[in-house]
């Protein structure tokens, strides 16, 4: 019998649209001869809808769609029978169903990549892909995995962190310390979102105060980050404790910085040189701190690691990671393991073996005496 691979997408976060994007590429990719692919929506009121998974790869163009056609069964078993199967669309079934199933979660940002759902499935025991509740969690903080990842020794972008509640207390107090650390331009972040959003540039008080009050629009953690003068070198992970790395491809903004709009909708916005035009030293330099970032920050399965490589100095310094990275036609975590040898029917299979691996790995552990 085929496994049942279920592409959850969407979600209540500000990438919403980016996931209905990317799961249209693991829809179109996932090997049908191996696989029973099942869709399932959350919407962004928090819905969990299955889909005619038929239906949509019939007529996919673009974006996965999202209908609300009211469908008679739950979309995926567990043994937590406290959650409420007609919100959650999770039901209380035996065993042997559950051991043919894994969940390919194509859900950015918050909700989806933080470990949220991850702790979902943990409790109900089901497979899915991508880092377990801890590596999600980590990674998607980029305060916290910054300070873990210098911890490793592994360099990264100097920063000042606030919460808003800090802010609005002490707002003048902690832009002085910013500007007498990091200096003028700086960019400033949502510490718990990808994509771009929320993210500015500021060359003056001025900017940065309201590049502040836009980051603080979408998370109550900020970061402000000292701007240098850089290329953008990324590279992509994949495997379990001990990984594989990717070439390293460089991301070439046509603008002052790699925007939503140029990652995800305007196809001129940005370029990619794959491979990246580095040295031996550096490109071994690169992918050894990408494996180093994603041991350090406990990943599991994939994660795109985004580095900048310094103009004057010549050192990587780590940016973000990605753990659940961009699926669309033109996101570099796909586009990086083509280069390398492994097309996307090959990748989306090894992502799906991964997660069995580490729901059989973890099923051998005594959990009473």
């Amino acid at each position: 019998m085929k496994t049942k691979v279920y592409v959850l997408y969407g979600g209540r976060s500000t990438e919403h649209e980016i996931s209905c994007r990317s799961a249209a590429f693991v829809l179109r990719n996932l090997d049908a001869k191996k696989y029973e692919v099942h869709a399932i929506a959350i919407d962004k009121d928090g819905q969990w809808l299955p889909q005619d998974t038929q239906e949509l790869l019939a007529n996919l163009k673009g974006p996965v769609p999202i209908s609300r056609a009211r469908q008679k069964q739950p979309a995926l078993p567990t043994t937590a029978k406290s959650l409420d199967p007609g919100t959650s669309l999770l039901a209380a079934t035996g065993a042997s169903e559950k051991e043919r199933i894994v969940i390919f979660p194509v859900l950015h940002g918050t909700f989806g990549e933080d470990g949220s759902i991850q702790g979902m499935f943990d409790l109900a025991e089901i497979a899915y892909v991508g880092p377990d509740t801890l590596g999600s969690a980590v990674g998607m903080d980029k305060a916290v995995s910054k300070r873990l990842a210098q911890s490793a020794g592994i360099p990264v972008v100097p920063w000042v962190e606030t919460r808003a509640q800090f802010y609005a207390e002490h707002k003048h107090r902690i832009l002085d310390e910013a500007e007498r650390a990091l200096g003028y331009p700086m960019f400033v972040k949502p510490a718990c979102l990808g994509s771009s959003v929320g993210i500015s540039k500021a060359k003056d008080r001025v900017a940065l105060e309201k590049a502040c009050a836009e980051a603080l629009r979408f998370d109550g953690k900020i970061l402000i980050e000292k701007a240098m003068t850089v290329r953008e070198i990324e590279v992509a992970v994949l495997g379990d404790y001990d990984p594989l790395v990717s070439v390293p491809g460089e991301v070439i903004p046509h603008a002052e910085f790699y925007t939503y709009e140029a990652k995800y909708i305007d196809a001129d916005g940005a370029s990619m040189a794959i491979p990246a035009k580095l040295d031996a030293a550096q490109t071994k330099r690169v992918q050894e701190l990408g494996k180093q970032v994603f041991q350090a920050l406990e990943l599991y399965g994939m994660a795109r690691v985004d580095f900048f490589l310094e103009a004057g100095t010549g050192e990587f310094y780590l940016n973000e990671v990605n753990t659940i990275p961009g699926f669309t036609e033109i996101s570099q975590y796909p586009l990086l393991w083509k280069e390398t040898g492994v097309p996307a029917e090959e990748l989306l299979d090894r992502l799906v073996q991964l997660a069995l691996k580490r729901r059989d790995d973890r099923r051998k552990l005594e959990r009473s005496k």
